[in-house]
């Protein structure tokens, strides 16, 4: 029976990789500008779903990054840097090199409106490096990825003040244990093999 115990709570951590996880962000700022950003991540090896809805911003590209902390006692300047916990330099989110948190631009049309949705692999709602409870930010001027011969442009892209920010908080409540989660495609399928390689070692001991 003891056994069986240990079995089930291994396999119920494991499934708890593959639950899905949903997050939204409340974004308030100077001038007007507000709106809500909303994370899903299927389970722990799939790419994280972002929905960004703006409004008030000034026309054209501006940074859009997820911040350190999710501290808002001084508004968007208390939310830290970047969150970077390989302590890289900055980049764009296509790129090899990159902060967790960059996330690059997003576009306000004529009127002050950024709305669009895109995935991202290197961001994740599971594990050590999950970012929920930290900040996204939204930048004054263009994120220049990197690309520049700025002083600041390995360090943040230069994209000047934050205009808008918001704490990363749960949206779908889950009662999981959470757990390191493995890169690549890797599934259940090495967590079920360990389940039913240590029940039968498990049963030739009893008998």
């Amino acid at each position: 029976m003891k056994v069986l115990i240990a079995l089930s709570t291994v396999l119920c951590v494991a499934l708890a990789k593959d639950q899905p996880r949903k997050a939204i962000v409340f974004l308030q700022g100077t001038s007007g500008v507000n709106g809500n950003v909303t994370i899903s991540q299927s389970s722990c090896t799939e790419p994280v779903f972002i929905e960004i809805n703006v409004v008030g911003l000034t026309p054209g590209k501006h940074g859009f990054h997820i911040h350190e902390k999710g501290d808002l006692t001084d508004g968007c300047a208390s939310t830290g840097g970047h969150y970077n916990p390989d302590k890289v330099s900055h980049g764009a989110p296509n790129d090899q090199v990159r902060h967790v948190g960059d996330l690059g631009n997003i576009a306000a049309d004529e009127n002050g409106i950024a709305k669009t949705s895109y995935s991202d692999t290197v961001v994740s709602l599971y594990g050590a490096r999950s970012v929920l409870g930290r900040a996204i930010v939204i930048h004054a001027e263009v994120d220049d990825l990197g690309k520049t011969n700025h002083p600041d442009s390995l360090k943040t892209g230069n994209a000047g003040g934050r205009v808008a920010c918001g704490v990363i908080g749960v949206l779908a409540p889950f009662d999981e244990p959470d757990m390191e989660c493995s890169s690549g495609q890797q599934g259940l399928l090495p967590a079920v093999i360990t389940i039913i390689a240590s029940f039968v070692v498990a049963r030739l001991l009893v008998v």
